[in-house]
């Protein structure tokens, strides 16, 4: 049976050259940030059968539970430095742990960020990741910086992850091919840190955030932030690849409303448009223009030709969702 200790140091302890000044085995990392630059930080928790179904792929969970953190950066245009991971799990199971730290540790490798500590502790599976991140001072693409007249844009494509959902709770029929595209989306999301940095550093956007809970609500937090209101065409949101051969209202419902997209929906003024092109070309992500920013509250949604349109949708909320 592995000890608390014996399973950080074969699983998540790595003996190679690091950033902090102090990782992990002390009570506390040490990191010491670049001189002129702001910090960063965000928290994300996934819980078993809330976030995640009981059984999941160790490895693709390992990617996700840092991916949906990075994907936080990416939408302040922060480059990642470090993170922390607080792991409570049922039992220590070696096949579960060697799949969920080689997932875990190929995405960080990716993004160059050090595991610098966390804990452990026996209980009901639940991953805890805080996040550290570099910007410049008066560079963050913050929820409260949009302005009237900003277009909204949306990087790469929109609703597969919920598609995927809706295929394996049975809500709507898509053969095996079609799922385990969809499931790609839902399990290995692709934060756009690359974008948000492309942005910031432009600059060429206003306000930004991730689109975690469905656009629809988490353009909301935009709007509220920004006291502004916004139009949104519906039928100009990029369909994700297997979404975009369903009918038109549940490609509308999904693209508007899904969630686990981790895409990053953004605002720029109409002058910026060739500048956010060509940071989704520099970076290789595609970019769709899909609204703007109103001066009246609000959110109004129209279809292709302009005409309202009425949904009924909002975004996921974990209390008041089932």
């Amino acid at each position: 049976m592995l000890s608390e200790f014996d399973l950080i140091k074969q699983y998540f302890q790595r003996v190679r050259p690091g950033k902090a000044a102090l990782g992990i085995g002390d009570d506390c990392a040490l990191l010491a940030p670049t001189p002129g630059r702001q910090i960063a930080i965000s928290s994300d928790m996934l819980v078993e059968d809330r976030h995640f179904f009981a059984g999941a792929d160790p490895r693709m969970l390992g990617h996700k539970s840092l991916a949906v953190n990075l994907s936080d950066l990416a939408a302040m245009g922060a480059r990642p430095v470090a993170f922390t991971l607080a792991l409570a799990l049922p039992r220590a199971d070696p096949h579960w742990l060697e799949g969920f730290s080689s997932g875990l540790f190929a995405l960080a490798d990716a993004f160059d960020c050090e595991l610098i500590g966390g804990d452990t502790t026996r209980g009901p599976l639940n991953i805890c990741i805080t996040v550290f991140g570099e910007l410049a001072p008066g560079h963050a693409l913050r929820r409260d910086a949009a302005r009237p007249g900003d277009d909204i844009w949306i990087s790469g494509t929109l609703g597969d992850a919920r598609l995927a959902l809706a295929g394996s709770l049975g809500e709507v029929g898509l053969d095996a091919e079609a799922h385990a595209q969809a499931a790609l989306r839902m399990h290995l999301p692709s934060p756009r840190v690359a974008l948000g940095l492309a942005l910031a550093g432009a600059p060429a956007a206003h306000a930004a955030l991730d689109i975690s809970d469905g656009l629809v609500g988490d353009l909301g937090h935009i709007l509220a932030a920004s006291g502004v209101g916004a139009t949104l065409d519906v039928d100009a949101l990029p369909a994700g690849p297997v979404l975009a051969r369903q009918p038109l209202e549940l490609r509308r419902r999904f693209t508007a409303a899904g969630g686990d997209d981790y895409e990053l929906c953004f605002t720029a003024p109409a002058h910026a448009r060739a500048a956010v092109l060509a940071a989704g070309a520099e970076t290789g992500t595609a970019v769709t223009r899909v609204g703007t920013i109103d001066v009246a509250l609000g959110l109004r949604m129209v279809d292709a030709s302009g005409a309202p349109l009425d949904l009924g949708l909002r975004g996921w909320d974990h209390f008041v969702a089932a």
